[in-house]
């Protein structure tokens, strides 16, 4: 029997752990002379409520090691304390004490179980758990169909909702929202409508959780008309529902109504703190709106949300992404309480501004803080691998997702794939695709990507062939994919049949990408009033994308006059900041003899402020990354990689080469042009990688311009000489050498 001093400390241990003061509920709890299982159930509990998950799993082996058996209770509450950071390894040995203890047929404690492995993201273990589960009601329906849409297995989660209703489950409040939030994923508005309609059939259209759900479905489909409709028809109000209409106000350009809608707030007795400064902030970073950002942030600190670390890591975020690094840092600094959000935020804008280095940097930082990178941190630090090319840093970060457990993450392992495919490691990507537990649109198409970046068109059309065959709808990121691949491998017609399934057969409303897209593959063929004609007909004004693709052809095709017209729309762009039109138009007057003309592109460069990009290349040799540009002669072993420049010269000349100094784009004597060709950056790179690696092991350059048709024309006979493997990827894509061949058959 119970004694009644425990049963008085475990009330009293209820209380301060309601009221949040679990340190005096520990003092208590390890003074008592006896505990029962009720006693560490609710310490556990405690710890699992107030996001302290260590602590409780600790608590939970103490309690075994004292010989306390837990019960169906105990585990259950135990499960509820974790979280997406926590790792599959914890969930998994709690999954073998719930084995061990005989509760792995009790509903609730596999239900538990279910829902923890949806939120550390191992989806794969949390299917085979729910398909040999004994016995399922709608919790167990709606675990999965939550783990489903939050890991974009959109398709997973409707097929899964119907399969709940087939059984005969009645549907809940999350049951709604979760396949609610797959819709919109889905981009599928006749599906939410369907639901909607199933929703009001079952009287939940007043739940506010439910209609809330339904608000930032048409929200998210900038249905802006029904959002207010449904707003002001709603009988009860949160502040979740205001943030809503807030925010779709804002993304649909109407942001005087999203103020306004904001100062309404203050009458209505809702604190303004819950205003959603943080996805009006996402707002302005995603729209680069420095000024709209410190609207908001103003508006932050006079209601003292700038507190919140919500908002906070947010103006992180928006200032680095608007480029305003200094702020972001002073914030960052300040921020009381330290997560992976703030930290991947800057990492994160770092990449996409191409400071590669400074995200790596501040990822060892991060590491040496001991903050627990993210499933988000992990993607940006690979892109940053990817730019650099460095497969090394990118396998180093492969082991760290492996160690933390994220590996399982269909959205890390689509990331390790895009990375081992820009480190020209086409193999590695194929492996990390085989070996992923779930598929989705976002691994199908990064697959298909992969393949078209390294000039395997067939097979990129292949993949899309199979992703559409294994149940899943391509999206526009899908198309895209598809359609660069028929841009480069010169698959035309199949790039137009591509191009008109989108909008008849898939009902997707082309953005402006894939009209640039259809241009650049058009004008490679040569076939410019197609190009033209396209261009014309589609709802966008031409860009500086695509008169840059008409001028980049134009130059391949010998087409001066369309070259002008080209050049002459880019250079009364107001925006246009980029070298490379004047450049173009510049190599077209050389290779035409028309250096008047040259001289006239040049001068209009300098009056505009627009600095050419100079070209270099790098290659990594033993974990070191050796870096060129063209006639550089500052490498310590400059004397051997002219030495061996000079010996493939002669070979290369034995084999039939012929310089072609119409790529030497300088008025300048034909030997002098010839000489240069020599000591273009890929190609030092390429000796200096021959001279310092063994015979016959690949070799890997990276060039940030495109390659001139000489040294293509030139690597294509070194890599018969040498016998070797040699893979350059320039500006536009991969070009993979062996014996006298490229990967692109001169179609690039």
């Amino acid at each position: 029997m119970t004694h009644k001093n425990t049963i008085s400390s475990n009330i009293m241990i209820m209380g301060y752990i309601k009221s949040g003061n679990l340190s005096t509920a520990r003092d208590l709890f390890d003074s008592m002379i006896e505990r029962t299982a009720v006693t560490w159930t609710m310490m556990i509990g405690g710890y699992a409520k107030n996001d302290q998950f260590r602590e409780a799993l600790g608590l939970f082996a103490n309690m075994c090691r004292h010989g306390i058996a837990p019960d169906y209770i105990t585990l259950a509450t135990l499960l509820s304390g974790f979280s997406e950071f926590d790792s599959v390894n914890e969930v998994t040995q709690v999954h073998a004490h719930v084995i061990k203890l005989g509760y792995d047929s009790t509903i609730m404690v596999c239900n538990s179980l279910l829902d923890s492995y949806c939120k550390i993201r191992s989806l794969g273990l949390a299917c085979h758990l729910f398909k040999h589960m004994p016995e399922k009601d709608s919790v167990t329906f709606n675990a999965l169909l939550t783990g489903y849409s939050k890991e974009g297995l959109n398709r997973e989660a409707i097929n899964l909702f119907f399969e709940m209703q087939n059984l005969g489950f009645r549907p809940t409040d999350f049951t709604f929202a979760a396949v609610l939030c797959a819709g919109i994923q889905l981009d599928d508005i006749e599906f939410g409508q369907q639901v909607h309609g199933f929703i009001v059939k079952t009287n939940f259209v007043w739940n506010v959780f439910v209609a809330n759900a339904l608000l930032d479905f048409y929200s998210k489909h900038d249905h802006v008309a029904e959002v207010r409709k449904l707003f002001y028809e709603m009988p009860e109000l949160d502040g979740i529902s205001y943030n809503v209409l807030i925010t779709c106000y804002a993304w649909n350009g109407k942001l005087r109504e999203s103020i306004d809608l904001f100062r309404e707030l203050q009458f209505i007795g809702f604190d303004r703190r819950q205003f959603p400064f943080a996805t009006l902030l996402s707002i302005a970073s995603n729209a680069l709106n420095l000024e709209m950002g410190r609207q908001i942030h103003s508006q932050a600190v006079v209601t003292a949300a700038i507190s919140e670390i919500l908002v906070g890591n947010s103006l992180v975020d928006m200032y680095a992404k608007c480029d305003r690094f200094s702020e972001a840092n002073r914030i960052f600094a300040n921020l009381t309480h330290q997560s992976s959000v703030p930290w991947t935020a800057l990492i994160s804008a770092y990449v996409q501004k191409g400071l590669h280095e400074e995200g790596l940097k501040l990822f060892i930082e991060m590491q040496r803080a001991k903050i627990c990178a993210d499933s988000s941190t992990y993607a940006s630090i690979l892109r940053a691998s990817a730019s650099l090319a460095s497969i090394t840093l990118g396998k180093l970060i492969h082991s760290h997702i492996i160690r933390s457990g994220y590996i399982s993450n269909v959205f890390s392992g689509s990331a390790l794939l895009d990375m081992y495919a820009k480190c020209g490691s086409i193999k590695d990507a194929l492996q990390m695709f085989q070996e992923m537990p779930m598929r989705n649109l976002v691994s199908w198409n990064a697959l298909i990507s992969a393949y078209a970046q390294n000039g395997d068109g067939d097979l990129s059309l292949r993949s899309f062939e199979q992703m559409v065959h294994s149940g899943l709808e391509p999206n526009s990121v899908s198309f895209l994919s598809i359609l660069c691949a028929c841009s480069h491998c010169g698959l035309v017609e199949e790039g137009l049949q591509y191009f008109n399934s989108m909008t008849k057969t898939y009902k997707l409303v082309p953005k402006r990408e894939h009209y640039a897209s259809m241009v650049d593959m058009l004008c490679r063929n040569g076939r410019f009033e197609e190009a033209e004609k396209l261009m014309v007909q589609m709802p966008f004004e031409p860009d500086e994308i695509m008169w840059s693709s008409i001028l980049n052809s134009c130059r391949i095709h010998k087409n001066q006059e369309l070259a002008k017209k080209a050049a002459e729309q880019l250079f009364n762009m107001k925006v246009l900041r980029d070298a490379a039109p004047y450049v173009s138009m510049s190599n077209i007057y050389a290779a035409a003899g028309e250096w008047d003309n040259v001289g006239k592109v040049k001068k209009a460069m300098r009056d505009r402020g627009v600095k050419k990009v100079p070209a270099y290349s790098w290659v990594e040799i033993k974990h070191k990354t050796h870096v060129f540009s063209a006639n550089d002669k500052s490498h310590p072993q400059m004397t051997e990689i002219t030495r061996k420049l000079d010996e493939l010269e002669e070979q290369m000349e034995k084999e039939g080469y012929k310089p072609d100094s119409s790529c030497v784009l300088h008025n300048v004597d034909e030997e002098v042009k010839v000489e240069s060709l020599k000591y273009h950056s890929e190609r030092i790179a390429i000796a200096f990688a021959l001279i310092s690696t063994p015979k016959g092991s690949p070799i890997l350059v990276m060039k940030n311009l495109r390659a001139c048709t000489d040294c293509h024309a030139a690597i294509k006979v070194i890599s018969k000489i040498v016998d070797r493997d040699i893979t350059v990827r320039d500006s536009s894509r991969f070009h993979h050498f062996r014996d006298g061949f490229c990967s692109c058959r001169d179609y690039w």
